[in-house]
């Protein structure tokens, strides 16, 4: 189950781009919190199964973004160690 905190964080990541300026501004003054503390609650909600209910295209979005820089950051460590390996 998800606390409203939680809930809050997963609503503002599904529609942040709606409030004008920065969106570690809006974070600061939609949810009165630090970017920082925002993005902690954020990447522990991403497996959450409770998130995936309560915003599946948020988490889904969310999953799919980790899983790109992921394999981003693992095709630049192969150039850095085999720069011939395609």
């Amino acid at each position: 189950m998800l606390s409203d905190r939680e809930k809050q964080v997963l609503d503002f990541e599904g529609s942040w781009w709606l409030y004008p300026g920065p969106k570690d501004r809006a974070i600061r003054e939609q949810l009165t919190m630090s970017a920082t503390r925002y993005y902690q609650i954020l990447r522990r909600l991403i497996d959450s199964p409770a998130a995936l209910a309560h915003a599946p295209l948020t988490v889904k979005r969310l999953r799919r973004l980790r899983e790109e820089r992921k394999t981003a950051d693992m095709v630049e460590t192969l150039e850095q160690w085999d720069p011939g390996h395609r």
